[in-house]
């Protein structure tokens, strides 16, 4: 008798699932997708450049790596500075010499006019002559001040922080002052879209896009989205047509450490239709057919169904119905 009643209670739980709940189909909004490669892109792609002519002693960076603002990333050397301090230390002893015997004619001056043996004029032409010393001294301190500026400006630094993309130059390359040591990507990266001219009117500055993942280069014929959670925003649509296409801007935050001009697919928004959906729980498969337990009239059916894309709605991960349902079926879902 108990191993009967046990039986009983095993078909009753089979049969009658405890959680079975019931929803009525209504059409929902859908959200169609286009795929379509992104191109990465550098905010800001600055130039290294080197501030005085010379020869390139230092060659500090190359290509991929990272440097922060104000790096040293290359120093280059003037041999006709070195020349010019040099000569300006020769000019500055010789008027330190003549200085100091400038200052000794004017101390005896002062003692023969003290004296009363000269006269005050000479005294005068001696103070005139130590003066004109002292300012010929401070002048060529300052040209050697310049000539220092100068060999310090050898030094070539990085204007931002970021990425090296170019290294146009190598040690011992002879170059012009303004001339390029250095491209550096910087200020973060975005995803510069072209887009078909038919989208044009569909796409919308401040729409959600799907970004995949780095390395997903596949077929971009294929448009349903993808199972990611790298998303972006459409930040900025270009007003201009060129070649058939419509330029576009994603950003996506931590987009990773791709390289600048890398591919990668993204799924934009292009139009929006009513389609029936269940829950994807309220699917079955047997035998490679899907179906759907649908109540009517207190009779619950397996209807089988053809199933298209999934999507993620407001009411969760739902499975597009394409035929065996229509809008006020009811569906039992486990």
């Amino acid at each position: 008798m108990k191993t009967s009643m046990a039986a009983t209670a095993f078909l009753l739980a089979a049969v009658c699932p405890a959680a079975a709940a019931e929803i009525k189909i209504t059409p929902m909004e859908k959200i169609e997708y286009k795929a379509v490669f992104g191109q990465v892109e550098s905010k800001d792609a600055v130039t290294a450049r080197a501030r005085i002519g010379g020869t390139v002693l230092d060659l500090r960076v190359e290509e991929g790596d990272d440097v922060k603002s104000g790096d040293v990333v290359a120093v280059v050397a003037d041999d006709k500075l070195s020349i010019q301090v040099k000569a300006i230390d020769a000019r500055m002893a010789a008027l330190q010499a003549q200085l100091a015997n400038a200052r000794t004619d004017l101390g005896r001056a002062q003692r023969l006019v003290q004296s009363g043996v000269a006269p005050k004029k000479q005294l005068d032409d001696y103070q005139t002559q130590v003066s004109v010393l002292n300012n010929q001294i401070v002048a060529l301190q300052a040209e050697k001040a310049v000539v220092d500026q100068q060999s310090a400006e050898g030094e070539v630094l990085a204007p931002t922080a970021g990425r090296v993309i170019a290294v146009p130059v190598t040690k011992g390359t002879v170059i012009m002052a303004g001339e390029s040591v250095a491209r550096i990507a910087g200020g973060g990266y975005f995803l510069r879209l072209a887009l078909p001219e038919r989208h044009a009117a569909h796409i919308i500055q401040g729409d959600d896009v799907l970004v995949g993942q780095r390395g997903d280069t596949g077929d971009q014929s294929t448009d349903s989205t993808p199972d990611t959670s790298l998303k972006g925003k459409l930040v900025k649509v270009y007003p201009e047509i060129q070649n058939g296409r419509v330029t576009a801007d994603v950003e996506v935050a931590n987009l990773g450490n791709f390289f600048v001009g890398e591919r990668t697919r993204v799924w934009i928004p292009v139009g929006k239709r009513e389609v029936v959906a269940v829950p994807k729980a309220a699917l079955s498969t047997r035998y490679g057919v899907d179906y759907v337990k649908v109540s009517e009239g207190g009779q619950i059916d397996d209807v089988a169904v053809i199933v298209g894309d999934t999507f993620v709605s407001a009411a969760g991960e739902q499975v597009e119905i394409l035929s065996g349902l229509a809008a006020g079926d009811t569906v039992i879902t486990p």
